[in-house]
């Protein structure tokens, strides 16, 4: 990838786009070819590939997705598989039929099987069934990493995945039912702090172990595969060590600067007791995060208090 190149970043509002943006600009990239979802509607195969034809960028970062929690997928699978499976095919095929000569395509670590060995590999990937809650989304997603390893398979382009894992950071949604577990915990233990309550309830034992990597990490490995000569066809994006739900607890409530009590309600269920990706592979390009989990929470903390005065907190 070279200085002078024109980008296009695919979902560039959103928080793994916004960072990508960051971290792109940061290592000196400048010519951004970014509609949002309103100036273009990825999920409409005309305009997609009438955008493809004017700009004609030379690399594209689809990060651009419907995502949502177990409720929403389980709730609403045919709007998942649909929605994500016109953006893969749109997309992608849009940027060959213009000559982008590089693209990498973002999905997420629950294209895995939903008992895929622990830290997961790559090559777990379509040996089992996946997990009904999500396997619209998954599908979808596997769908677009297949595309491209195809693509590059018969076409020769440099078209490539990344399957990052459970993220947080700048630009998180901290909706009070909808959000993921650390911003979630972020806002509670935040307003628990600010209303000086004696205790913060949570679900389940505590002990089931989570993965996490700050959003700006994974924009940086990001821009580390794209100027990869040959990067792998497909790679998990993660900080290949985690943290039980309870420890996470404990350092976002000294974070925020509560004092009271950290109860656990185990008539509430844990969900899957371990879910770790393997990031070996990643790890032997060179990369390794910048953040480990005290700091990006720290880090994260910040963002959200920021976020919070000047009005752009998503809640």
């Amino acid at each position: 990838m070279d200085k002078k190149d024109k980008i296009y970043v695919a979902g560039h509002c959103g928080m793994v786009g916004s960072a990508i943006v960051r971290a792109l600009r940061a290592n000196g990239y400048e010519n951004f070819a970014l509609r949002t979802h309103k100036e273009l509607d990825l999920t409409n195969q005309a305009q997609t590939e009438e955008f493809f034809q004017e700009q004609r960028p030379d690399v594209a970062v689809i990060a651009a997705a419907k995502v949502g929690g177990i409720y929403a997928n389980n709730t609403y699978p045919a709007q998942f598989i649909e929605i994500n499976l016109a953006i893969a095919l749109n997309t992608i095929r849009a940027a060959r039929m213009a000559g982008v000569k590089r693209l990498l395509y973002l999905g997420s670590t629950c294209i895995y099987p939903r008992m895929a060995p622990q830290p997961i590999p790559e090559s777990a990937l379509l040996t089992s069934p996946l997990e009904k809650t999500n396997e619209a989304y998954a599908i979808a997603k596997i769908a677009g990493l297949k595309m491209c390893q195809y693509y590059r398979q018969q076409y020769g382009l440099c078209y490539h995945s990344g399957m990052p894992t459970n993220l947080y950071g700048p630009g998180d949604n901290y909706h009070e039912k909808n959000s993921h577990v650390l911003p979630a915990l972020i806002r509670r233990f935040h307003e628990a702090a600010q209303n000086g309550a004696s205790e913060v309830v949570l679900w389940g034992t505590g002990k089931p172990l989570r993965e996490f990597l700050h959003v700006d990490d994974l924009a940086d490995a990001c821009v580390h595969l794209l100027e990869m000569d040959n990067p792998p066809d497909l790679v998990n994006l993660g900080s290949g060590e985690e943290i039980s739900i309870r420890g996470l607890a404990e350092i976002v409530a000294k974070t925020v600067g509560f004092k009271g009590k950290i109860v656990q309600d185990t008539t509430k269920p844990d969900g899957t007791p371990r879910k770790l990706c393997d990031t070996t592979l990643l790890r032997s390009t060179g990369w390794k995060p910048k953040y480990d989990i005290v700091s990006g929470v720290a880090n994260a903390y910040k963002c959200f208090l920021e976020e919070m005065a000047n009005g752009t907190i998503r809640m």
